[in-house]
């Protein structure tokens, strides 16, 4: 057999073996799920497993807004053009909505909703809110859809009825037809019991009804039924699952049973559906030999002869990396463990990528100095909500983890973000942190206004203290000095009772008391990087308070460290803008407009001049972390640190230890001052270098 029969022969073998796709989706498809199983699921957003029933939304005794979907994993045959048949569907469901927050400091507020649904895509993600986790706040018509919501809340744009209904969605949260539950004695509402629904679609008969009741009997009467056909919406393939949403509500929405089963499709016959009817048959080729057959032999024995040591070679180079990759994540975790005999928990890969849905895109809640942060849902510890944060394999990636760990693990302090565990292990780094309902301090104050409502001045002011107090305890209390270089308002998270939580420690360093610290480049994000720290890279206790200073001023004035003035190109430096008007006697006017009024003077006042004092461009003037707590505590003898009327300015005569490149600054035009020559290197608050005559 030569070289082309050979081919031929290949081909009409693979030709006959290969599966016909057509074939890989059963016409009818049926299932029933007595309790959910995460084998059979898709999950996407904050939707998570607990106790075999699913969960769409979070749970949380705080107002919080919330969306999340499960879709059943394989696709549905809905129709089929060869037999041009449509399918007729059935499907039931066991579903309740309870509110966690009745008792809840915060009043709680229900409304949110959830929605069996049809689509042509396994990704359907929608907002929270009044969106059901169907469409996208931004792209109301993005996502493709057939749904049955059954909505707590009334959102007049969507001509909802009222805060208690059912309906038929087609590509829009407009219903095309809805009804109102109370009608039937039924309040979704109430969070009594689950409820039981049955959706009916007879495509004979071009009707769809809705079935809905508190027990597990099939009522007699539907509570909505719509004549409609629903062949000219339905796809070949499409994907069933359920959706979910909240926003600044206490409510959750839980799926605890599912069965379904489609019917209609009818078998696809050739012979019978052929409108040519011919016949075929199958023609056997003649293969004949050849006498070049056996110069292709010793062709092909030589290829093999000098392939196959090379392919062994290339086996043992690849046994040979992955030992050493486990060899390196086998030390990393025996260091760990021999570091910290109780330490945090270690997690295992499956169990975090389980939690976080593998690392889906939805479950992304931030970016953070070490990677990416997920949101994660703990099966093992009853599903507890968790923070992932993950980053793949590298020099820099190690050094910052390990520096983390080796750091946050030995402290123990109210306003720490608690860390729960690590991973190592797939060539990744994984801490596990507890989640902070409300993010942090950058997110409400700039990201989230459904939040900001809640961020009184008695919260800011406790958030202040918080983080005093815990700087104060990394600075003093500590049996080394902890230094964490990159305070900043994203990583100063809120608790649900809106206590500062410090977190992210991937640039924190650990030194002797009374030792002088060790210059490094310069690390931290640009409008919290003390004068010092920029021109020398010496980082210590007073550049934690310079950061310390920015964020306090950016909680009173809910104003970017950095941010460019309205209606100008010229970019406001938050220190100097509070400075100016303190000097003016106008600081109170610094105050968050957002707040309208609604703020204690006193403590407005002390907390600006705090900020001040911390932010002071000569580091030996601003005050420990000890005093600041005392003074926002009201204990100190003196009620409050000097702060001069005009900005100090700092000059570093010495040579910088560092080049030019190496350092990270803003350049502030200022023609007033330094026109001559100078060795000197002035910084007013961290915005200008000068250095041999030249501004850089």
């Amino acid at each position: 057999m030569n070289p082309t029969n050979h081919l031929i022969f290949f081909i009409l073998i693979t030709t006959l073996i290969r599966p016909n796709p057509s074939l890989a989706i059963p016409r009818n498809t049926t299932f029933d799920f007595s309790s959910l199983q995460p084998e059979n699921l898709t999950l996407l957003g904050d939707s998570h497993f607990q106790n075999d029933v699913v969960s769409l939304t979070i749970q949380s005794e705080t107002p919080s807004s919330s969306s999340g979907t499960i879709i059943y994993t394989a696709p549905i045959r809905f129709s089929d053009n060869r037999t041009n048949s449509t399918t007729s569907f059935s499907t039931s469901f066991s579903f309740s909505i309870t509110n966690y927050g009745p008792n809840s400091p915060v009043s709680p507020v229900l409304g949110g909703g959830l929605s069996f649904f049809i689509s042509p895509g396994n990704q359907t993600l929608g907002s929270p809110g009044g969106y059901l986790g169907l469409v996208n706040a931004s792209m109301l018509t993005q996502n493709r859809f057939i749904a049955i919501e059954f909505d707590t809340r009334l959102d007049a744009h969507f001509h909802d009825p009222n805060d208690n209904h059912v309906g038929l969605d087609i590509d829009s949260l407009n219903s095309i037809k809805s009804v109102d539950c109370m009608l039937f004695g039924i309040d979704l509402r109430s969070g009594v019991s689950s409820f039981t629904s049955w959706i009916d679609y007879f495509h004979e008969l071009k009707n769809l009804k809705v079935f809905l009741t508190r027990s597990r009997l099939k009522p007699d009467s539907p509570i909505l039924s719509v004549d409609i056909d629903l062949s000219g919406y339905f796809e070949e393939y499409m994907y069933v699952g359920f959706s979910g949403s909240t926003q600044g509500s206490t409510e959750s929405h839980w799926i605890e049973s599912w069965s379904f089963n489609s019917s209609g499709i009818k078998h696809f016959n050739p012979k019978n559906d052929n409108p040519y009817n011919v016949s075929s048959e199958m023609v056997p080729i003649q293969i004949s030999g050849h006498s070049g057959y056996s110069k292709y032999r010793r062709k092909l024995g030589y290829g093999l002869g000098v392939s196959g040591p090379m392919f062994v070679f290339a086996v043992l180079v690849l046994v040979g990396y992955i030992a050493v990759k486990k060899w390196k994540e086998i030390k990393i975790e025996t260091s760990i463990k021999t570091g910290f005999k109780r330490g945090p928990r270690q997690f295992s890969y499956k169990e975090l990528k389980m939690a976080t849905n593998n690392f889906h895109l939805s479950r992304i809640i931030g970016h953070g100095a070490f990677g990416i942060v997920y949101k994660a849902f703990l099966i093992s510890s009853g599903a507890t909500s968790a923070a992932v944060k993950r980053s793949m394999c590298s020099p820099e990636a190690k050094d910052d983890f390990l520096a983390e760990l080796s750091v946050i693990a030995r402290l123990r302090h109210k306003n720490l973000v608690q860390l729960l565990g690590w991973c190592v292990e797939k060539g990744e780094f994984l801490l596990v942190y507890e989640l902070m309902p409300y993010g942090s301090i950058d997110k409400v104050l700039y990201q989230d206004p459904d939040l900001l409502g809640f961020l009184t001045w008695n919260r800011r002011y406790k958030i202040a203290i918080g983080l005093a107090s815990v700087l104060a305890y990394l600075h003093q209390e500590c049996d080394k000095l902890v230094i964490h270089r990159d305070i900043k308002s994203s990583n100063v998270m809120l608790d649900e009772h809106f206590n500062a939580r410090l977190g992210d420690f991937g640039l924190a360093r650990l030194i002797d008391h009374n030792k002088s610290p060790v210059s490094t480049l310069t690390a931290g994000t640009m409008g919290y990087l003390a004068p010092e720290y920029l021109h020398c890279g010496k980082a210590t206790d007073k550049t934690d308070v310079y950061s310390y200073g920015v964020v306090v001023l950016e909680v009173c004035c809910g104003r970017r460290p950095i941010e460019k003035e309205t209606g100008v190109e010229k970019m406001v430096n938050l220190v100097d803008w509070v400075w100016d008007l303190y000097a003016k006697d106008e600081i109170l006017d610094a105050i968050d407009e957002r707040l309208n009024g609604e703020f204690n003077k006193d403590e407005a006042r002390r907390l600006l001049m705090v900020g001040l004092s911390c932010v002071n461009p000569r580091s030996e003037m601003r005050p420990t972390m000890g005093r600041v707590l005392q003074i926002l505590n009201r204990d100190a003898e003196e009620e409050m640190a000097v702060v001069p009327l005009m900005k100090p300015k700092v000059s570093f005569c010495a040579s910088l230890p560092l080049n030019v490149e190496d350092l990270v600054f803003c350049s502030e035009d200022d023609d007033d001052e330094q026109e001559s020559d100078s060795s000197c290197t002035t910084l007013d608050g961290g915005f200008e270098i000068r250095i041999e005559g030249s501004s850089f």
